[in-house]
């Protein structure tokens, strides 16, 4: 009678298991390619996102008097102009 308890436990253990016993199948575990067009919106995201970093460097170098105010000037239109740019290309078209 124990050896008939032990085996019905051993099969319960193994017909519970057996799905997370089995090999995934690869198709299942794949993303998803973005398309080209949200590629090219990453691109713009990433772009923005350097912009900004960048300012906010700057400012942060400045405030803290690693960068002079001659060079903070020098430097800091250009970079206002590339987030602008990077801002700018995200934004939907107004129509």
């Amino acid at each position: 009678m124990i050896i008939l308890g032990v085996l019905l436990a051993a099969g319960v253990v193994v017909l519970v298991a057996l799905p997370f016993l089995r090999e995934p199948v690869a198709a299942d575990d794949r993303l998803d390619a973005p398309s080209e067009a949200e590629e090219h919106r990453l691109t713009l995201v990433e772009e923005r996102d350097r912009a900004l970093a960048a300012l906010k460097e700057l400012e942060f170098d400045h405030r803290t008097g690693k960068v002079d105010d001659s060079d903070y000037r020098e430097l800091v239109g250009p970079l206002r102009q590339a987030a602008a740019v990077a801002l700018r290309a995200l934004d939907p078209p107004q129509d």
